[in-house]
């Protein structure tokens, strides 16, 4: 009895200054966005008048923050995409292909992971810049650039963020998922060999289904994860612009704050944490299937 006592006495102790400091840095300022949301009151004034609803009223008619959620929508949907189809692409041939430099490879393509989003951001406008940047230097060589392309213009600004989102990004998942697969046994890959399955076969029938586990771990994780990474490139390549183009929820909730509309603001941080909730419930579920196990 003793011992069981003491042993609990010492989890406690252990969880106890986690468990405390998550609700006050956490749980306490999440309820403080919740109650906020349903005032009124300036970013650097005490004084707070509540107005229930009306913020949120607000919000369905700000053609601005429908832009922004549509942008941050976009960027979700399409890097996730696209970044977990080239790493596991990626991550199938360095593990399954005789390569001559598969480590160097996997140095290279995890670099951009452990470079900071600033750092990121500055090349890629370096890249993206009009008048002497490499795309349009490179697209100059083929063709007159008398007019040189606005890569971070407002049609192209969207696609322009997403590439350098996805080249930050597939590394990192690259050499997860070659963790992976580097753990399933080649005797499954030999005998569908023998059965006259093609690598492609074997790639969603082997593959895939023996490493859903990780794949659908990474997937919530990156897709709540690329909220924030969408306002980080926003803020550091574009700000925003050019003309609200670039907007995405986070960097519109942080321009009503500085604007002085903290309550209006805090609605906003209400809808995209119930967006964010509500898309990873949304993934779980659809992704939800029995774990194979070899």
């Amino acid at each position: 009895m003793r011992t069981d006592k003491s042993r609990k006495r010492f989890v406690f102790l252990c969880v106890a200054p986690a468990t405390i400091l998550f609700f006050l840095f956490m749980i306490l300022p999440t309820l403080n966005v919740f109650r906020m949301s349903l005032y009124e009151r300036g970013a650097y004034s005490p004084n707070e008048t509540f107005v229930g609803l009306k913020n949120f009223q607000h919000l369905l008619q700000d053609a601005q923050f429908i832009r922004s959620m549509q942008n941050m929508i976009l960027l979700v949907v399409t890097v996730t995409l696209i970044t977990f189809a080239f790493a596991l692409v990626f991550a199938a041939i360095l593990t399954r292909e005789k390569i001559k430099g598969q480590n160097f490879f996997r140095i290279i393509f995890y670099i951009p992971n452990i470079l900071s989003v600033v750092v990121i951001s500055g090349i890629f406008s370096a890249i993206y810049k009009p008048e002497n940047g490499m795309l349009n230097s490179i697209i100059g060589l083929f063709r007159s650039m008398s007019d040189p392309i606005l890569w971070k213009g407002e049609k192209l600004v969207i696609p322009s963020i997403i590439i350098a989102m996805v080249w930050q990004a597939i590394g990192y998942y690259m050499v997860m998922y070659m963790a992976s697969m580097s753990a399933v046994p080649i005797s499954l890959y030999e005998s569908a060999n023998l059965d006259g399955a093609g690598r492609l076969t074997q790639f969603f029938q082997i593959t895939i289904p023996l490493i859903w586990t990780n794949i659908r771990t990474t997937l919530t994780f990156f897709i709540i994860s690329t909220i924030n990474m969408a306002f980080l490139f926003v803020k550091a390549m574009t700000s925003g612009g050019p003309n609200g183009a670039s907007d995405v929820a986070l960097s519109y909730m942080y321009s009503q704050k500085d604007a002085g509309l903290y309550g209006y603001s805090m609605a906003i941080g209400v809808v995209i944490f119930l967006f964010s909730f509500a898309l990873s419930a949304c993934v779980n579920k659809v992704t939800n299937r029995d774990t194979l196990e070899f």
